[in-house]
């Protein structure tokens, strides 16, 4: 109005606030009235902190670019490594290798023994050593032997007389039935490696093989190229035992088997 003096309020330290609508850097999250002082820098701190929390990253921890986070209860956790294999006393890695030992029935390396036990390999090939020397100091009628790049256990040269009466006149004379079955796989199939007659057969035929090599009706001729499993195939002691000049002289094998054998063993190869 005219003569009417505009009335401005002045201008003090406490009203020079923002005019924009921006909350100010102490206004907390319900915008309540701004702080000043101390308790405004406690609060956000306080307000960066629930904002992390909520997020599920800790105060300070960046997210690593392209690293899944692994979260439980919604924080991140490191990955947990393996634990350690506990590590084997002298007399249980000897033990150990010696209980392996009995039932391979080809050498075993130490690297595959060391793999096998989780223990290194610093340790088994001294141990090893130690078993080896141990047999021979006690006399013992086998001894443990490094072959072909790994180790097994062999009856000594000095006892071969024996064990070849035992196993040729001892036990028993004839064959058994799993050994004949054996022998007719190797026969019509050779060669042939042991994993497929053991598919034919629907059982493992490792020590039944072993018999007939012992026997001298079966011997090893060479590796498969693919797998490089050991081939088998009759030997000539087999034919003379026969009454045959060669293999070719079998009788025809599928008359005495049924239509679908003949297909399964073909699948197993």
């Amino acid at each position: 109005m005219p003569g009417t003096a505009e009335l401005t309020p002045p201008v003090t330290a406490e009203s020079n606030l923002p005019v924009t609508g921006e909350p100010t850097p102490a206004e907390d999250l319900d915008g309540k009235a701004p702080l000043h002082g101390p308790e405004s820098s406690k609060i956000a701190e306080e307000t960066v902190a629930d904002r992390a929390a909520s997020a599920g990253v800790a105060v300070g921890e960046s997210v690593a670019e392209g690293v899944p986070p692994r979260s439980v209860g919604g924080r991140r956790r490191a990955p947990v490594a393996p634990e350690p294999a506990p590590e084997l006393s002298d007399a249980e890695l000897r033990g150990a290798l010696e209980a392996i030992l009995l039932v391979v029935d080809e050498p075993v390396s130490e690297l595959i023994l060391a793999q096998v036990l989780e223990q290194p390999a610093e340790r088994v090939g001294p141990m090893l050593d130690e078993i080896a020397a141990g047999y021979t100091a006690a006399g013992h009628g086998f001894e443990l032997r490094r072959a072909a790049g790994g180790w097994r256990l062999y009856t000594r040269p000095e006892y071969a007389t024996y064990v070849e009466r035992f196993v040729l006149d001892g036990q028993s004379v004839r064959l058994t039935q799993a050994a004949l079955e054996t022998l007719a796989v190797v026969a019509y199939k050779q060669p042939v490696t042991r994993s497929r007659i053991s598919a034919i057969r629907g059982v493992n035929c490792d020590g039944v093989i072993r018999t007939l090599v012992t026997r001298g009706l079966v011997e090893e001729c060479g590796t498969e190229p693919d797998s490089g499993a050991f081939l088998y195939r009759t030997t000539t002691l087999f034919l003379e035992k026969l009454g045959l000049n060669t293999v070719d002289e079998l009788p025809p094998l599928a008359p005495f088997l049924p239509d679908d054998v003949e297909e399964l063993a073909d699948a197993t190869r």
